[in-house]
């Protein structure tokens, strides 16, 4: 008999093989991984596209946005660069030692070389009157006035610089005290008082910066806030719809929160910008005033680690402000 095919085996039929074991533990965490990078982006484009769609609202709320940011964080850094000019002052912090108008220029060198001998003191320097008496004459303007004295009214003083001045004005109150009990010496003054004084001032500026900023905060949160409730309620009937779809609140929350987001960063980018303008424009007049005390002090502009500070508050901050709008009135819409 002819050979006949055999019937195939049934019992051979086997379903396609999918894959191992972790090969679908892996699809199985990239998929909802996927899911959630998917639904955050799809939210950012809806945000982009709403600013896209309101441009002069965009505009108005960004440039108030950026005016509230823009002046707390403006003083806060003139105020920490003039503390900075304050402490390199305070550095060079001297006594002014006023001899008296009958001491010989010989008895006066020996007052220097006492003061110099003193372990607490760094450096001495003698000005003779007449040489002050020649400076002032010549940067007072009132130099034919002087010439009519009959006598110089300027004493001799000694500069002195001392090795320790950590603790300020206090803490050379001993050393003053010395000083003033030298043979010939007339007074002694403490050259950094204003410093201190000025000090103070900035103590009481910024103080009064940290309030204004906690104000401007909590407006720029109301602000915000009515912004994002404003563009709930413009899209009131479309969150109604996913909400009948099974759409929960945070997918209905997301697109606002990036659309504060957005909102934080266009500010805190321009006001950036608007800082580094204003401090480089502001560096001209500084840099006049300076020079009329003789000292070389500017503007260092925008320090970068506080522009990013001011960056990141921004998006803080406008995250903050529709989160407080989208919480309650997320809520608030439900279907009847």
């Amino acid at each position: 008999m002819a050979n006949q095919p055999r019937p195939a085996d049934k019992t051979d039929k086997r379903p396609p093989k999918s894959g191992s074991g972790a090969a679908r533990s892996r699809r199985d965490w990239r998929h909802p991984l996927r899911s959630w990078a998917g639904s955050h982006r799809d939210s950012a484009r809806l945000a982009l596209r709403r600013i896209g769609e309101h441009p002069v609202s965009t505009v108005m709320i960004v440039l108030v946005m950026t005016i509230v940011l823009a002046l707390p964080m403006g003083l806060a850094v003139l105020i920490d660069q003039v503390e900075r000019l304050g402490i390199d002052w305070q550095r060079a912090a001297q006594l002014s030692v006023y001899l008296q108008q009958d001491v010989k220029p010989d008895a006066a060198q020996t007052v220097q070389q006492d003061i110099a001998a003193m372990d607490d003191v760094a450096e001495v320097q003698l000005l003779d009157r007449e040489l002050a008496l020649a400076e002032f004459q010549q940067h007072s303007g009132l130099g034919d006035a002087l010439q009519q004295l009959a006598y110089n009214p300027l004493p001799d003083v000694i500069l002195v610089m001392p090795r320790d001045i950590d603790g300020g004005a206090a803490a050379l109150e001993p050393l003053r005290e010395r000083l003033a009990q030298l043979p010939g010496v007339d007074q002694v003054q403490i050259d950094m008082l204003w410093v201190e004084r000025l000090t103070a001032i900035l103590s009481m500026v910024e103080r009064f910066t940290g309030a204004l900023a906690l104000l401007l905060v909590l407006t720029l949160l109301l602000v915000m806030a009515n912004t994002i409730r404003l563009a709930i309620e413009s899209r009131r009937n479309e969150i109604l719809v996913i909400k009948l779809v099974g759409g929960t609140d945070a997918f209905v929350r997301r697109p606002f929160l990036y659309l504060g987001m957005l909102y934080g960063l266009l500010a805190g980018i321009l006001a950036w910008l608007l800082l580094g303008v204003g401090l480089a424009w502001l560096n001209g007049t500084v840099r006049e005033l300076a020079a009329l005390y003789q000292s070389d002090f500017e503007l260092t502009g925008m320090p970068l680690q506080d522009g990013l500070v001011l960056l990141g508050g921004a998006i803080l901050l406008g995250l903050a402000g529709a989160w407080l709008a989208v919480g309650r009135h997320i809520r608030e819409i439900e279907p009847q």
